[in-house]
Protein backbone atom coordinates (compact mmCIF):
# COMPACT_ATOMS: atom_id res chain seq x y z
CA UNK A 1 0.00 0.00 0.00
CA UNK A 2 1.66 3.51 -0.59
CA UNK A 3 2.50 5.97 2.07
CA UNK A 4 0.12 8.62 3.17
CA UNK A 5 0.77 12.05 1.90
CA UNK A 6 3.33 14.06 3.59
CA UNK A 7 1.37 16.75 6.04
CA UNK A 8 0.95 20.30 5.07
CA UNK A 9 1.06 19.31 0.93
CA UNK A 10 -1.89 21.27 -0.63
CA UNK A 11 -3.31 21.33 -3.95
CA UNK A 12 -4.76 24.86 -4.84
CA UNK A 13 -8.26 25.07 -6.34
CA UNK A 14 -6.93 25.73 -9.63
CA UNK A 15 -4.66 22.75 -9.59
CA UNK A 16 -7.70 20.29 -9.22
CA UNK A 17 -9.83 21.98 -11.53
CA UNK A 18 -7.39 21.00 -14.17
CA UNK A 19 -7.98 17.03 -13.21
CA UNK A 20 -10.46 16.45 -15.56
CA UNK A 21 -11.78 13.38 -13.67
CA UNK A 22 -15.03 11.42 -15.84
CA UNK A 23 -17.90 8.82 -15.63
CA UNK A 24 -16.94 5.76 -17.62
CA UNK A 25 -18.23 2.16 -18.89
CA UNK A 26 -16.27 -0.06 -18.80
CA UNK A 27 -16.87 -1.99 -22.37
CA UNK A 28 -14.12 -5.11 -22.47
CA UNK A 29 -11.64 -5.86 -20.41
CA UNK A 30 -9.17 -8.98 -20.27
CA UNK A 31 -5.82 -10.12 -18.67
CA UNK A 32 -2.60 -8.52 -19.30
CA UNK A 33 -0.36 -10.63 -18.86
CA UNK A 34 2.65 -8.91 -20.17
CA UNK A 35 2.76 -6.40 -17.15
CA UNK A 36 5.20 -6.13 -14.38
CA UNK A 37 3.01 -6.72 -12.46
CA UNK A 38 -0.76 -8.21 -12.32
CA UNK A 39 -3.32 -6.12 -14.51
CA UNK A 40 -6.25 -5.95 -16.62
CA UNK A 41 -6.25 -4.35 -19.33
CA UNK A 42 -10.11 -1.79 -20.37
CA UNK A 43 -11.62 -0.28 -22.38
CA UNK A 44 -13.93 2.31 -21.31
CA UNK A 45 -16.76 4.22 -22.78
CA UNK A 46 -16.34 8.03 -22.17
CA UNK A 47 -19.12 9.09 -24.09
CA UNK A 48 -18.25 12.48 -26.18
CA UNK A 49 -14.81 11.91 -25.54
CA UNK A 50 -14.79 8.58 -27.24
CA UNK A 51 -13.16 4.86 -26.17
CA UNK A 52 -9.98 5.20 -24.13
CA UNK A 53 -7.44 2.42 -22.75
CA UNK A 54 -6.51 1.74 -19.29
CA UNK A 55 -3.85 -0.98 -17.57
CA UNK A 56 -5.32 -1.21 -13.81
CA UNK A 57 -3.95 -3.69 -10.74
CA UNK A 58 -7.63 -4.51 -9.80
CA UNK A 59 -6.81 -8.07 -10.50
CA UNK A 60 -6.87 -9.05 -6.35
CA UNK A 61 -10.31 -7.94 -6.18
CA UNK A 62 -11.69 -8.38 -9.26
CA UNK A 63 -11.95 -10.63 -12.76
CA UNK A 64 -12.05 -8.93 -15.91
CA UNK A 65 -15.89 -10.46 -16.94
CA UNK A 66 -17.08 -8.97 -13.84
CA UNK A 67 -16.00 -5.12 -15.04
CA UNK A 68 -18.15 -5.05 -18.40
CA UNK A 69 -20.70 -2.89 -17.70
CA UNK A 70 -19.82 -1.42 -14.28
CA UNK A 71 -19.45 2.26 -13.91
CA UNK A 72 -15.41 3.54 -13.18
CA UNK A 73 -14.19 6.85 -13.02
CA UNK A 74 -11.06 8.47 -14.42
CA UNK A 75 -8.84 10.99 -14.34
CA UNK A 76 -8.92 11.36 -18.71
CA UNK A 77 -6.43 14.26 -19.24
CA UNK A 78 -3.37 12.02 -17.87
CA UNK A 79 -0.27 11.95 -21.19
CA UNK A 80 -0.70 8.40 -22.74
CA UNK A 81 1.23 5.86 -20.30
CA UNK A 82 3.22 3.09 -22.25
CA UNK A 83 3.21 -0.38 -20.28
CA UNK A 84 5.33 -2.95 -22.01
CA UNK A 85 3.04 -3.40 -25.49
CA UNK A 86 -0.24 -1.77 -24.12
CA UNK A 87 -0.49 2.31 -23.92
CA UNK A 88 -2.80 3.26 -21.33
CA UNK A 89 -5.04 6.37 -21.70
CA UNK A 90 -6.89 7.15 -18.68
CA UNK A 91 -6.48 6.82 -14.99
CA UNK A 92 -9.28 4.67 -13.32
CA UNK A 93 -9.32 5.58 -9.89
CA UNK A 94 -9.93 3.64 -7.01
CA UNK A 95 -9.36 3.35 -2.71
CA UNK A 96 -7.05 0.91 -1.33
CA UNK A 97 -8.67 -1.10 1.12
CA UNK A 98 -7.25 -3.65 3.78
CA UNK A 99 -4.49 -5.78 2.85
CA UNK A 100 -3.83 -3.01 -0.23
CA UNK A 101 -6.20 -4.34 -2.60
CA UNK A 102 -7.43 -1.25 -4.70
CA UNK A 103 -11.18 -0.78 -4.68
CA UNK A 104 -12.87 0.84 -7.86
CA UNK A 105 -15.04 4.46 -7.07
CA UNK A 106 -18.01 4.44 -9.03
CA UNK A 107 -20.87 6.63 -8.26
CA UNK A 108 -23.83 5.98 -6.92
CA UNK A 109 -26.66 6.07 -9.53
CA UNK A 110 -26.06 5.57 -13.17
CA UNK A 111 -25.31 8.91 -14.98
CA UNK A 112 -24.30 9.36 -18.55
CA UNK A 113 -20.44 7.96 -19.70
CA UNK A 114 -18.61 11.16 -19.62
CA UNK A 115 -20.30 13.05 -16.70
CA UNK A 116 -17.83 15.23 -15.14
CA UNK A 117 -16.90 14.48 -11.88
CA UNK A 118 -16.65 18.04 -9.98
Amino acid sequence: MPAEPAGGASLSWEDFGRVDMRVGVVLDAQPFPEARKPAIKLSIDFGPLGIKRSSAQITDRYAPADLVGRRVIGVVNFPPKRIGPFVSEVLVLGAYGDGGAVILLRPDFDVAPGARIG
